[in-house]
């Protein structure tokens, strides 16, 4: 008996022909334990994980916030969101839904600005006049107005970790938030007061909620159209998408209900018709309260001249189910799509658009192990069976958006495009699951490659290009405009100057919003005085560079290049 009770908490295997005592269970069981170990530690370990990747996100994106002067666009947005908050106009920059704007006056209405009602310009116009002739302080008042988007592009960082989470786990749901978390373009843009990134995190929380309506059709269906209604109701380039998103929700429901006969793909038809119905109902109801909840009268007067559009882009926008201000956007939109905007591209300055800039663009702009994972990615989830299912959701919608965005006349960045890196980094988690011996490993080591690549060119994100392309330095001369240089560096170049070249004659050719007196610049545009005349320091913004011609490509010319500031202003000795 003794006998019997003494084996039962042995190992009887473990007995070797010397007669040598047995080793307990507790000793062999060590990598079950080690298991059971991680398995107790992963509810604090993972939430942890998540949360160091997001605050490492949040103080980049903070500390760029504060560093940076006004980009080109910013100070229209922050205006007519003040506009909204405080006149409940819809009067100014129309080309834009009003809820991105919404969303920046969040941070306004904690700044309080003073603002002038009476003051009568267009929106650029007013844009200055409230950050420089105001009376209010523009450091602060554009910190509040990014804040909210930076806490959106956060929030936005969990859907992509949820997303990918459902889709292969959590640990690989990890990595696809640290390629979000380091990726220089959404961090660049959700730095800022801008649409870009609202309008991509909402598209990619609808497809989100579409895919999880595989399972609860009833839950998530309206709550994916309410976040595509976001995105229309932000930026109309996200109008491309609604019918892909339709679709998606009758294969959502499809999917939900799983019919095995006639009469049952019938009604899975039907409910899947009902659902598509809903989401674009919805949709359009969030649009409509967008522009509610700025003016309940819907009263529009635009202080932007309204082109009129013809043949079949007209007939379009007049069966658009969506409030006059809206239509007339879609209207000044196309306007500015028939404009000749000048692109610049590896060297080359063109007028038009290519087909394929922004394609180039991300080959120069996104890190190397990202577009590598981008990559394999995709492959991925085509090739593996059981994330076939996921493919049209993460892949489909990406396709579509970044072809009309190819599609689009203004060749200024990929800002146009910041969907991609959102998308195609749920689709980079899917990575380790391919059935080879090294697809773990690898897509560890590039994820740190990117982080590597990422925090390297802190706080300078704008002006990012990968280690292939020169990096932030060399940018301008293949890129311009928001790839590198948006006006967001006059706050820098009044400190150089300060510290490195007090008392000297400046000369500017600055491309941006700001106002250089305000930051203590005094200088002179030498584009106004013959060539000889321009003696001391020549300070041109590298898009300014990139499309100089006439009287500033001969003073670049014969100058001396001396300093950079920000990777996007360059100073020259004459």
């Amino acid at each position: 008996m003794m006998a019997r009770e003494q084996h039962s908490v042995l190992d009887p295997g473990t007995l070797d022909d010397g007669g040598a005592p047995p080793l307990p269970r507790a000793a062999e069981s060590r990598p079950a334990r080690l298991r059971a170990g991680l398995r107790r530690h992963r509810r604090w370990l993972l939430p942890l994980l998540v949360a160091l990747l997001l605050a490492q996100m949040a103080a980049v994106m903070v500390t760029t916030a504060v560093q940076q002067t006004p980009t080109i666009d910013e100070p229209v947005y922050v205006a007519t969101a003040t506009v909204h908050l405080r006149e409940h106009s819809l009067d100014y920059n129309p080309e834009h839904p009003p809820l991105g704007k919404l969303v920046i006056a969040a941070g306004i209405a904690l700044a309080d600005p003073h603002f002038d009602a009476s003051y009568k310009g267009d929106q650029g116009e007013l844009g200055r006049h409230l950050l420089y002739e105001s009376g209010n302080d523009p450091w602060r008042l554009m910190f509040w107005a990014r804040l909210p988007v930076i806490v959106l592009t956060l929030l936005f960082g969990l859907v992509v970790f949820a997303f990918a989470r459902e889709l292969v786990g959590a640990v690989r749901g990890l990595a696809a938030l640290a390629l979000y978390a380091f990726s220089p373009d959404v961090i660049a843009h959700g730095s800022l007061a801008t649409l870009d990134v609202p309008e991509a995190g909402f598209l990619l929380t609808s497809v989100w909620l579409l895919w999880r309506a595989r399972r609860r059709p009833r839950l998530y269906v309206p709550l994916a159209g309410a976040a595509l209604g976001a995105a229309v109701a932000t930026k109309m380039s996200a109008l491309p998408a609604v019918p892909v998103l339709v679709l998606l929700a009758v294969a959502s429901v499809w999917s939900a209900r799983r019919p095995a006969d006639r009469d049952a793909r019938r009604r899975a038809l039907l409910l899947g018709a009902a659902s598509a119905v809903v989401v674009a109902l919805v949709a359009v109801a969030v649009v409509w309260a967008s522009y509610l909840v700025v003016d309940p009268h819907l009263r529009f007067a635009s202080t932007e001249p309204v082109p009129a559009v013809h043949g079949l882009r007209g007939r379009v926008v007049d069966l658009l189910p969506f409030p006059r201000a809206f239509l007339d956007g879609m209207r000044i939109q196309f306007g500015l799509e028939d404009y000749p905007w000048q692109g610049f591209l590896f060297g080359h300055l063109y007028t038009g658009s290519h087909w394929y800039y922004l394609p180039a663009a991300f080959l120069v702009k996104t890190p190397l192990g990202m577009l590598a994972l981008w990559a394999a990615g995709a492959v991925t989830v085509v090739a593996v069976r059981r994330l076939r299912p996921a493919a049209p959701y993460l892949l489909v919608p990406t396709a579509v958006l970044l072809a009309a965005a190819m599609e689009g006349s203004r060749d200024f960045g990929t800002r146009y495009a910041i969907f991609v890196p959102m998308f195609l980094a749920v689709a980079a988690a899917c990575t380790p699951v391919l059935r080879w011996r090294w697809a773990p490993l690898s897509t560890g080591l590039l994820v740190g490659f990117v982080a590597v690549s990422s925090l390297r060119t802190f706080p300078y994100y704008l002006p990012y290009s990968n280690e292939a392309f020169g990096g932030p330095a060399k940018t301008y001369l293949r890129l311009h405009d928001s790839n590198v240089d948006w006006g967001q560096d006059l706050g820098r170049l009044a400190d150089r100057l300060r510290e490195r070249y007090p008392g000297e004659r400046i000369w500017l050719v600055y491309k941006g919003s700001g106002v250089p007196s305000y930051y203590g610049i005094e200088s002179s545009d030498p584009r106004k005085v013959g060539v000889r005349e321009v003696h001391g320091l020549l300070v041109v913004s590298d898009t300014s560079i990139d499309k100089a011609q006439g009287k500033l490509a001969e003073l670049i010319d014969s100058s001396r290049p001396t300093d950079q500031v920000g990777h996007s202003i360059t100073i020259y000795r004459r």
